[in-house]
């Protein structure tokens, strides 16, 4: 019941809010509410450009989503947010719905069946909790520190490229690091995969598709992307459990899967993935929407992905 608190304080936040200007100009164009947007917003006075605005809903304003035109000017970046999205949320929520599981297979926490269940929550809070403040948070302030400096290209190509070398640098000694006394090696490496899936991809995903792709389809354009990443997600989510199953011995209730070690190595696969589709994402660095999106140009012109 207190969960829809936030909610409703976050909607009638919303609803406050002024319409983006873009939006307003371009899509409605209301060139004149866009203008007192601004300046309530800026809390200084702007003057209203209508024949600039006239110039700019002018070119390119009739075609959709799956028109010729948007398809030979952003087609491969929708297929590279939605892909990214939705191999990032295959890798990231398969490791981070079953922390529990995983701590549990490498003997950083006892078995359920061991412990009382207010113990249980405490040692899977605190190894998750651990797991948090030593990568997960920190790798969010590294992306807010970074990304106009280095790039959301050059982030979410890094993200997925270190996760893809975590994960097989956990999967290659997993053997190992199982054994007692070998924990914390572990736990450094699965940590520093979510430092670098946030200091990554699992912030530029949702960043990338908001620049890159034209006023009037921007939100439309996004809306698929995520809703790719929600099908990553409900993939990880549902088979990484039972495909980390041992082969010989699973748990109670579960067939045989390819077991712990081999699952990583599928994760580390999904992740080497997304770093191939990135080089399908343009960099949005220090340009305009309308520069990257390229609304005004004339339908030969094309982004070049940041990768190439």
């Amino acid at each position: 019941m207190f969960g829809t608190i936030p909610a409703t304080l976050t909607y009638y936040r919303r609803m406050k809010m002024p319409e983006t200007a873009r939006y307003t100009a371009l899509i409605t164009r209301n060139t004149k509410q866009a203008t007192a947007d601004m300046s309530r917003v800026l809390n200084k006075e702007i003057t209203e450009e209508e024949e600039k605005v006239q110039i700019q809903v002018a070119s390119g304003d009739t075609w959709g989503l799956f028109s010729r035109q948007f398809m030979s000017r952003h087609g491969l970046h929708l297929l590279a947010t939605t892909s990214t999205w939705f191999l990032l949320h295959v890798a990231f929520y398969s490791q981070n719905l079953f922390q529990k599981d995983i701590f549990t297979k490498v003997g950083w926490i006892p078995p359920a069946r061991t412990m009382s269940a207010l113990e249980e929550l405490y040692r899977i809070a605190r190894a998750q909790a651990l797991i948090a403040l030593c990568g997960t948070v920190p790798g969010y302030w590294f992306t807010v520190a970074f990304i106009d400096i280095i790039g959301r290209f050059w982030i979410q190509f890094m993200g997925f490229a270190m996760m893809t070398i975590f994960m097989v640098a956990i999967a290659v000694p997993y053997d190992y690091l199982v054994k007692p006394g070998h924990h914390t090696g572990f736990v450094v490496l699965y940590g520093l995969t979510f430092f670098f899936a946030n200091f990554g991809p699992n912030s530029t995903i949702f960043i990338v598709p908001a620049e890159i792709f034209p006023a009037r389809l921007r939100s439309t354009c996004h809306g698929v992307s995520a809703a790719a990443g929600k099908a990553g997600a409900i993939i990880g989510a549902f088979e990484f459990l039972y495909a980390s199953q041992d082969q010989k011995k699973p748990d109670k209730g579960y067939s045989p899967g390819i077991g712990m070690r081999n699952a990583l190595f599928v994760l580390a696969g999904t992740n080497l993935l997304g770093l191939i589709f990135s080089l399908l994402v343009p960099e949005s660095k220090g340009r305009s929407p309308e520069e990257i999106s390229k609304e005004n140009y004339d339908d030969d012109a094309t982004i070049t992905p940041a990768g190439v």
